[in-house]
């Protein structure tokens, strides 16, 4: 009469909150001995606490066979405290399960109060052995005479044919017969049932389309109809004659119905099952999407997603009518819930084209200025709001601030909507690389400066009418330091000077003053930037200058020597300095530019102004006044012709992305034949043979007199055991200087048959070494001259973003994208462009350092050779010994004379 009831376990729990786990561990203990008392009402009290327990996470296995005991009782108040814990304690482990078979059995033939405990026990704790055994009973309860027992029954079976199919041969006619029940709630919970089972195999279920048509037409039970249009649009993939058949049904819901749960499954409905296709779809279609858009604009933010989530499967078959709400889904790019604004931005990128691809791109670009930006600060917003702004709707400068990882989203989205199908949906290219250059600025994430710098190369190298503004555009960027100060701060994009030197130096014929960025392709900071992009700096101002010096010379004026020798003595100075640089690329980007500019340098130092009445008078005097044809000398230095012809000997031309895989295998060239044939070795048998001689010269049975000495002392290095007697076993003899010789030989011979095997790796680690002891012989190595390995000093400039550019006017000149590219010759176009935007050459001369694909390639093959840039015959210019190139000094390696070894010679030093 004192025991502790679940109320007053509740009452002190809240009561020892401070020693909560000290009352739990006595109210165990007492649990534990109420559990063994002979009294039900009392062990079912205790398993009921036992429950409560189990809800706040502590173990109740312990007491399973207890809980059995509470589900047996034949009081129906008692026996529902058991199902209750069997159903949240038991699982496929428990022991106890093979225990409640036959109670289950028994349960099942009880009341109907009983049967509705059981029924709802099995359900839980149902397993394949508990589901076989218990199957005929339980099929057998679908026909019960009671609506809430045939309700009961079939929500289990769906747990029991989970656990065991072979049932659905015999359950699943029941369960059709169901759906014709009397009772709503039977016929819900079997529609619900199939509707689940059918997600598995649809196929199974074809043969219930037409009661369950009949439920579609006449049921008004929403959550019924829900489960049937979902059943159908599993089935639809499988039998198309149900679109035709369900396509009146289903628009006359959407029409009418005003539960939104039932009117969204019908669009999902019409999506999925392929309602939506031909011009019968239409129609269809456009109600799909005005539902659509009115859940868009709704407060509930899970009807905005659901909607956003359906818009984007409408709009592969009906981008147009999507279009129509772009105001409308791009409202929700600027939505607070992140999965919205993702939803979102997959919409707009699946419903881009060529007539709203600009106006995207303004409001997403838009998020990307920061909120605390005033609207003169950037050109991006700018930029678009004056080429695309449709009228009457402001352009939306300000957004809330983003994390980088949304930030780089949306570039990436902007990219890929501009750059889909080979950029068919860009109308305007200086537009698009003007939007290019404001990702650049604006961006402030990392991750996004290599494809910004892909796409920039290849549309000025597809697209020709666009090449004077990028040119322009990228000259504009390389004068303003603000990205190169920036280079070394987080979020910015140094990668965009790489695309604009690289631009600049191939294409600056479109440029007036070319040689006026060399200066800024050579300035001292350019060692903020990484190693590629100095490099290519050092290219762009080497290409400038090329064509600009035979520029000149074409119009010489002898007033262009002085500004021509200042230019060349800038690039030699600079060009020094980046020699010593620790990068190697920069290195000998820049020892190669010294070398040719030394020449240029001496060639304009000996070369005299003459008039060209002196010219005139020089030629008629080699004419001899016999009319002899001849050269004159030019009025100009000739090594101004120099270097252009290295960068413009072939065109530059883009590539077609099946160009590599074309090229036809030359004739004659088998590729499955042995490039070094295999070499089979040559067994070596002399040791064996020597061996076998040494023994036998032995007698039969005995051993050599070393041997048995050692076997008599007990120091010999093995024995073996024949009964009681020991035999000693020979020693393997040493190595003599003769064999070890000869050993070395072979294996030389060996490896100087096997050096040109690609299939056989050579150990060239195994170069010999000086003993360990023989100190003298390791060589001295000076490490003199050598530039320092420290990296630079981060600038400390805080980034900022350029406003000084001014909006692209639209070109006269129509773009034409060159899509397709250069072949092989012989080959076949490919069929259409490639859909990644990108091309793909066969050459890496212009290959993008930052992990890209080469973007275009100069024409090698059959294409003629353009004649040489001077008429005039080359000649030799006299050395300067005082223009020698200030290099670093070279590394001398000094290898000193043993001690005690006056007999060899001396070791003369060597250059490294």
């Amino acid at each position: 009469m004192w025991e502790r009831t679940l109320q007053d376990l509740i009452r002190g729990l809240r009561a020892n909150k401070k020693d909560e786990s000290k009352f739990i561990n006595k109210a165990v203990e007492e649990i534990k001995r109420e559990v063994r008392e002979e009294d039900m009402e009392l062990k079912a009290g205790a398993v009921l606490k036992l429950t409560y327990l189990d809800m706040l996470g502590y173990d109740m296995s312990w007491a399973s066979f207890h809980v059995v005991e509470v589900m047996s009782s034949p009081r129906f108040h008692l026996k529902s405290v058991g199902y209750l814990a069997a159903t949240q304690s038991f699982n496929k482990d428990t022991d106890v399960l093979m225990l409640t078979t036959n109670l289950l059995k028994k349960d099942l033939t009880s009341t109907p109060a009983d049967v509705a405990v059981t029924l709802n026990g099995v359900s839980h704790i149902a397993t394949p052995e508990l589901s076989r055994d218990l199957a005929p009973e339980l099929i057998a309860m679908l026909t019960h005479s009671r609506p809430q027992i045939r309700k009961r029954a079939v929500l289990v079976m769906y747990k029991v044919l989970q656990q065991y199919p072979a049932a659905a041969q015999t359950a699943l006619p029941r369960l059709k017969d169901r759906l014709e029940d009397p009772d709503g709630a039977v016929v819900a919970a079997t529609v619900n049932v199939l509707c689940e089972l059918a997600r598995k195999s649809p196929t199974d279920y074809l043969s219930l389309a037409p009661q369950l048509f009949h439920l579609l037409t006449t049921s008004s039970n929403n959550w019924m109809l829900i489960k049937i249009i979902k059943l159908f649009g599993s089935m639809m993939p499988y039998e198309p004659r149900l679109v035709k058949k369900l396509q009146p049904q289903i628009v006359d819901l959407i029409s009418t119905t005003p539960a939104i749960s039932l009117l969204y499954e019908c669009v999902h409905t019409c999506i999925i099952g392929g309602m939506l296709r031909g011009h019968a779809g239409d129609n269809l279609a456009r109600t799909c999407v005005t539902k659509l858009a009115a859940f868009i604009q709704d407060p509930d933010q899970n009807l905005k997603y659901i909607a956003l989530l359906a818009m984007v499967k409408i709009v592969p078959t009906h981008p147009h009518l999507v279009a129509e709400y772009q105001d409308t889904i791009l409202s929700s790019v600027n939505d607070q819930d992140i999965s919205i604004r993702m939803r979102a931005l997959d919409l707009v990128s699946a419903m881009a084209d060529e007539s709203n691809l600009q106006s995207i791109v303004q409001q997403i670009l838009s998020h990307l200025v920061p909120e605390s930006a005033s609207a003169t600060q950037y050109t991006a917003a700018q930029t678009l709001a004056r080429i695309s702004t449709a009228p009457g709707r402001p352009a939306t400068l300000a957004s809330p601030s983003q994390s980088a990882a949304y930030r780089l989203v949306l570039c990436q989205r902007i990219l890929s909507m501009c750059s889909a199908n080979m950029y068919e949906h860009v109308g305007n290219f200086e537009w698009y690389i003007s939007v290019l250059v404001d990702l650049a600025n604006v961006a402030g994430v990392s991750g996004i400066g290599a494809e910004v710098c892909a796409q920039l190369v290849d549309v000025v190298g597809r697209v020709r009418a666009v090449r004077r503004y990028g040119v322009k555009l990228m000259a504009s960027l390389v004068v303003d330091d603000t990205m190169l100060r920036n280079a070394k701060e987080e979020g910015s994009c140094p990668e965009v000077l790489w695309a604009a030197a690289w631009i600049c130096g191939e294409y600056c014929n479109e440029m007036m003053d070319p040689q006026k960025l060399i200066p800024y392709f050579l300035q001292p900071d350019i060692t903020l930037l990484p190693p590629d992009i100095m490099a290519m700096c050092i290219q762009a101002a080497v290409k400038i200058f090329g064509f600009w010096a035979a520029e000149l010379a074409a119009n010489w004026d002898n007033d262009d020597l002085a500004e021509l020798q200042s230019t060349v003595n800038t690039i030699i100075t600079r060009a020094t300095d980046l020699a010593s640089s620790p990068h190697v690329e920069v290195q000998e980007r820049a020892a190669e530019t010294l070398q040719l500019f030394q020449f240029i340098r001496a060639d304009l130092g000996s070369f005299t102004p003459k008039s060209e009445s002196a010219y005139a008078f020089a030629a008629a005097e080699e004419d001899g006044g016999f009319g002899a044809p001849s050269v004159p000398e030019p009025h100009f230095p000739k090594s101004l012709y120099l270097i252009r012809p290295l960068f413009t000997e072939y065109e530059l031309n883009p590539v077609a992305a099946e160009a590599q895989a074309a090229v036809p295998v030359p004739e004659g060239l088998d590729l499955d034949a042995w490039i070094v044939p295999p070499v089979v070795e040559v067994e070596e048998t002399e040791k064996a043979t020597k061996k076998s001689g040494k023994k036998s010269g032995k007698k039969e049975g005995g051993s050599s007199k070393k041997g048995k000495e050692k076997a008599v002392n007990g120091k010999g290095k093995g024995k073996a055991t024949n009964g009681d007697a020991l035999i000693p076993v020979e020693e393997v003899q040493p190595e003599t200087p003769e064999e070890r010789a000869e050993r070395e030989r072979r294996k030389a011979e060996r490896l100087e048959r096997l050096k040109d095997d690609p299939y056989y790796i050579m150990d060239k680690s195994s170069t010999k070494t000086p003993a360990p002891d023989d100190v003298d012989a390791i060589p001295v190595v000076q490490l003199e001259g050598m530039p320092s390995l420290l990296p630079d000093s981060p600038n400390p400039t805080l980034p900022s973003m350029r406003h000084d550019r001014e909006s692209p006017s639209p070109s006269p000149v129509p773009f034409v994208v060159e899509r397709v590219g250069e072949m092989p010759p012989g080959a076949k176009p490919p069929s259409r462009p490639s859909s990644t935007g990108i091309l793909t050459p066969l050459s890496g001369r212009a290959q993008s350092p930052f992990g890209g694909s080469p973007l275009i390639s100069r024409a090698f093959a059959d294409s003629p050779r353009p004649p040489s840039m001077s008429p005039y015959a080359e000649y030799e210019v006299p050395e300067d010994d005082a223009a020698e190139p200030s290099t670093p000094q070279p590394i001398k390696v000094t290898r000193t004379k043993k001690k005690g070894t006056g007999t060899k010679k001396k070791k003369k030093d060597t250059q490294a």
